[in-house]
């Protein structure tokens, strides 16, 4: 295993203190908001998308967490599609995330600016995925913004990017905290190609639980905005945006828990509703 993923891996391991215990508890929370929210018809056209790619000996933990969010997904009525490693081929996935309304991956993380090389549109800023099928939890290929370009996702789909490095503005584990900013680089190049879809909004959380996230997406009428400050991640202690440079007329905000920790963020239509989300197109 490279280096990069090494650490991109450790740094999918490490949290404040809740990364394993918060997707559970999210996700009892959530079921129990069906009482608060009882739509759950809202979501029966929705098609939600869960991949999980290779991470060496945490794929089954990463599967566990990708678990969870399907079965809430079902929960709300929405048809669920899950590709999980090692047999996560970028056919399986781009033919998985057909007319998704949401895309949910974990994996390893490959963005720009990293210590490791110059971009490269065809390896950066996409998914971690399995070279071939049924070889191994180690056989990890990245396609990046020139591939994720391409995913027929429906009209007005969310991306949700869960326990990279690279995506919100992190490091890996182990390296030095970034500069703030290399890490709005690091979060406007992430969502690029994926808004360059038929996506309209890349949510990235690189330690918790989008459980919260995954609730009011199929079950209410909030927008981007209000959904990104409603997950329990939000600290609102030094958020900021600013207007994408990669993406005309989108916006990122990021929301470091504290100095050089950027675990949290958005970019997109922040304005876009999650009804507009469930509709598509």
């Amino acid at each position: 295993m490279r280096d990069h993923q090494r650490g991109a891996q450790r740094a999918s391991l490490h949290s404040r203190w809740h990364l394993l215990v918060l997707p559970v508890l999210a996700s009892v929370v959530a079921l129990g908001g069906l009482a608060t929210n009882p739509t759950p018809a809202s979501a029966a056209s929705v098609k939600v998308a869960v991949v999980v790619g290779p991470v060496g000996s945490s794929t089954a933990n990463y599967i566990s967490s990708a678990r969870t969010y399907a079965k809430l997904a079902r929960s709300y009525g929405a048809t669920v599609v899950e590709v999980y490693s090692p047999n996560a081929t970028w056919g399986k996935v781009k033919a998985a995330a057909a007319g998704a309304n949401i895309l949910i991956y974990l994996g390893h993380g490959n963005g720009h600016p990293s210590p490791y090389s110059a971009f490269y549109a065809d390896r950066k800023d996409g998914l971690g995925l399995n070279s071939a099928a049924g070889k191994g939890n180690n056989n990890t290929r990245y396609y990046g913004e020139d591939y994720v370009k391409t995913l027929a996702l429906q009209k007005n789909a969310v991306v949700i990017l869960n326990r990279l490095c690279y995506a919100s503005g992190n490091s890996e584990w182990g390296l030095s905290n970034p500069t703030k900013a290399t890490a709005k680089k690091r979060v406007d190049n992430y969502g690029a190609g994926f808004l360059r879809s038929k996506a309209r909004a890349v949510f990235a959380n690189g330690i918790d639980s989008i459980s919260t996230v995954i609730r009011q997406l199929l079950t209410t009428s909030h927008s981007v905005g209000y959904i990104f400050r409603a997950d329990p991640a939000w600290t609102g202690t030094g958020d900021f945006k600013f207007a994408s440079s990669r993406t005309a007329g989108y916006t990122a905000w990021m929301d470091p828990y504290k100095a050089g920790r950027y675990y949290h963020s958005v970019v997109g239509n922040l304005t876009l509703t999650a009804t507009q989300v469930r509709a598509g197109g």
